[in-house]
């Protein structure tokens, strides 16, 4: 692993809202509005562009935590900018904090984390976790 990044560097990636980032559950479509769970699958993408430039060949990264405060809804074609921050590594955890914006109005923030481990490691884990 490598360990190229210092606290406040900044990664930024943009979402564009589609109707697959609804609020959709068995019961139906709640809103038509970007989903709290749509916001925190985006926001772990912008922590894990991080781990892209950190992991070696043989490892991956795999999320340990995440929070969204959801402030303001993101409707159809909403541009929704990302800006990951990095904050900290310890050990093999990196943690990062971000925000979402449409435009100026704060959309979501919170707090992204993700381990990077030996891939070997996540293989025997899964297989394990697949004989029951």
């Amino acid at each position: 692993m490598k360990s190229p990044f210092q606290p406040g560097d900044q990664k930024t990636f943009t979402h564009n809202v589609s109707a697959n980032d609804f609020a959709v559950f068995a019961s139906g479509q709640v809103h038509d509005v970007y989903a709290t769970f749509s916001v925190a699958r985006d926001a772990e993408w912008s922590g894990r562009l991080f781990v892209l430039e950190m992991k070696d060949e043989d490892e991956e990264g795999i999320g340990t935590g995440i929070t969204v405060e959801h402030h303001s809804p993101a409707v159809l074609h909403d541009a929704v900018v990302f800006i990951a921050t990095f904050v900290s590594l310890i050990g093999n955890e990196i943690t990062t904090e971000y925000e979402a914006k449409v435009g100026t109005r704060l959309i979501a923030k919170g707090i992204q984390q993700q381990k990077i481990v030996k891939k070997e490691k996540l293989k025997k884990l899964f297989e394990h976790l697949k004989k029951g």
